[in-house]
């Protein structure tokens, strides 16, 4: 039970922050600002997070665990393109599906310096945990094998293209398209294998 509490806490929290800071810009908004949106004190703000960047941190969190579960379920025998193309395809059909909310936080991150810098930290992350997830899923060894690292690379840096040229178009651009057109671009490498 105080589990749940908790998380819900950290939910409302969260929610709270990226609605300010996505509509007020991330220099403007303060964390009692954030603690007053949510009904908590500021104490209880920096119990669940550090700080205002952290809040951020921790919604880019569960996007990479999300897409790391994704490639883990998807089927054993399906071309590396299919594979990392739906994986990259649940963060962008969150984006799609939560399209106004999605679309500021996503400007939010890539127009603030601080926040774009961890969002970089993140990939660099995901890349990792998505590389060693492709050579188990290939029987290839990630310390000597090079495909699985690009094969992750490539498809991160087609997710982060995707997001920059929505975000730039003000979300007048259709990411699940534009996820579809990036994919059709790297599959023959990605499937190369």
């Amino acid at each position: 039970m105080a589990q749940r509490k908790r998380q819900l806490v950290s939910n409302e929290l969260t929610e709270a922050a990226l609605q300010l800071l996505a509509s007020n810009g991330f220099d403007a908004v303060t964390i009692d600002e954030i603690a007053t949106a949510a009904g908590v004190s500021k104490r209880t703000f920096f119990r669940y997070f550090a700080s205002k960047e952290d809040v951020v941190v921790q919604f880019l969190a569960g996007m990479g665990a999300d897409m790391h579960t994704a490639l883990a379920a998807r089927p054993a025998g399906e071309r590396p393109s299919a594979a990392l193309r739906h994986t990259v395809g649940v963060p962008i059909a969150t984006c799609a599906d939560h399209s106004d909310r999605a679309l500021r936080v996503v400007q939010l991150i890539l127009r603030t310096p601080a926040l774009h810098a961890r969002f970089l930290e993140r990939q660099a992350q995901w890349r990792d945990d998505l590389a060693a997830e492709l050579a188990h899923r290939l029987g290839r060894d990630p310390g000597t094998d090079l495909y699985p690292r690009l094969a992750a690379g490539m498809a991160l840096t087609a997710f982060d293209a995707v997001l920059h040229r929505w975000s730039g178009s003000d979300g007048a651009e259709d990411p699940d398209e534009l996820i579809d057109r990036a994919f059709a671009v790297i599959a023959p490498a990605l499937d190369a294998v």
